[in-house]
């Protein structure tokens, strides 16, 4: 990058879509505000699109090019910074790529890529000396990265539970909200914008999964693939279990979490009850949260807007910015080994919480003490049962809330109602946070 510290810092941008257009916005309406904080001008040069003459909805600064060939970007040598906001993972992996072994630094927001192919570009960028910035890869205008990276850098973390997807958390509440069910919740987020046409890496819990395998890699210093780690979605809640959850005094979020168990990581992404008393319960619509527990720090919770063009532009904005001040030592991962170590996962076995059963069963006589006499032979404690609702073809439904049980015994209760003749296949289980 240019070494005189008052030059200012020229930007290639891939990709023109929503994100791209809330950072060109912000860049002309607070530049004087941006000056005033870093001392230079942020000068946006080039725009990577698929399309040049497709209408666009921001208009760029005059003089800026737009341009559909990525190497226009990386052999450019007045470009200081690429940023890259194209999504998917071949073609932005290969410009991002190119672009380090050009000498620049590069800021993307693409999850699915780092979650993905991250460590082969970390190592890259940690041989080039160059910063990969990623802030707005996870929970969009939270500040979650720079939080692990500097803000609690001395903390060991022993914890990290969030809401990282915000067109599931807008489809719960609005199932818990209005009563509505999952299909229709689903089309009034696509209606506003929430969720896309095909919403599957939302709904499947796999978006909340790529940031969580980032927070992983950034909170304890290990690569998780993933390929290993548990995530299950929200497709199976219905607005009878939120009914349920809420008179436990629970509601049901989809929640991605980390934490040491005897030295391992436990992590998944899956729907939870969490109790009402906890601020993550109260996380309505659109919105992320991620609570953070250090050693030393404490708990702390950070809450905003997950996604949107201004929201996640602005922590773009905020990596070019690091990128840009003069003398920084890039910091992209957090931690000066490189390539970090692979994760050490607890199996999933023999990761412990408490769990909500819910089975549909004949209403006869036997059947309450059946289902607990299995959960007596796995070692399964019962916290609370209630048998809900009146018959319905002559079935009932009967709802557990366990004590803390390794996910093997549970399991094996499962396995047995599966085999039980009075149980109405499609048992519900949840975990409970």
């Amino acid at each position: 990058m240019n070494a005189v510290s008052d030059a200012p810092v020229r930007i290639g941008l891939a990709g023109f879509g929503t994100v791209g257009s809330g950072l060109v916005t912000i860049l002309e309406r607070n530049a004087d505000w941006i000056r005033r904080r870093l001392g230079r001008d942020l000068v946006l040069k080039k725009v990577l699109v698929r399309d040049v003459s497709k209408p666009r909805a921001v208009a760029l600064p005059e003089g800026v090019a737009l341009t559909a060939d990525p190497d226009a970007l990386v052999t450019d040598p007045e470009i200081d910074i690429v940023v890259e906001l194209m999504g998917g993972i071949d073609a932005a992996f290969a410009l991002i790529h190119k672009a380090l072994h050009a000498g620049k630094h590069v800021v993307t927001a693409n999850k699915a890529l780092l979650a993905e192919r991250g460590p082969e570009l970390f190592a890259l960028a940690a041989q080039k000396g160059l910063g990969l910035y990623y802030e707005a890869s996870c929970a969009g205008a939270i500040p979650i990265v720079e939080t692990l990276k500097e803000s609690l850098a001395g903390n060991r973390i022993k914890s990290i539970i969030g809401i990282l997807n915000g067109t599931a958390n807008y489809i719960l509440s609005s199932m818990s909200d209005k009563g509505l069910p999952f299909a229709d919740a689903l089309r009034k987020a696509q209606e506003l914008g929430y969720a896309e046409a095909d919403p599957t890496l939302d709904i499947e819990g796999l978006d909340a999964a790529h940031k969580l395998i980032l927070l992983i890699r950034l909170a304890y210093g290990q690569n998780l693939p993933l390929s290993r780690l548990f995530v299950e979605g929200i497709t199976r809640v219905t607005p009878e279990d939120i009914r349920f959850a809420g008179e436990f005094g629970y509601t049901i979020k989809l929640i991605g979490q980390v934490h040491e168990a005897g030295g391992k990581l436990v992590a998944g992404v899956c729907p939870m009850l969490v109790h009402q008393d906890f601020l993550l319960a109260s996380v309505k619509g659109a919105y992320n949260a991620v609570r953070v527990e250090g050693d030393a720090a404490g708990s702390i919770l950070l809450h905003g807007r997950g996604a949107g063009d201004l929201p996640t532009g602005s922590a773009v904005l905020a990596d070019i910015m690091a990128l840009s001040r003069a003398g920084m030592t890039p910091n992209n991962t957090g931690f000066v080994t490189e390539p970090l170590p692979d994760a050490d996962v607890l199996d999933l076995d023999d990761a412990v919480c408490p769990h909500y059963i819910h089975f549909t069963v004949k209403d006869q006589a036997g059947v309450m003490a059946a289902i607990s006499k299995s959960m007596g032979v796995h070692g399964v404690s019962i916290r609370q049962a209630v048998q809900k609702g009146e018959p319905e073809d002559g079935y009932v439904p009967i709802v557990f809330l366990t004590h803390e049980a390794p996910e093997r015994a549970i399991r094996g209760v499962l396995d047995d109602a599966a085999d039980m003749a009075f149980i109405k296949p499609g048992t519900v289980h949840f975990r409970v946070l």
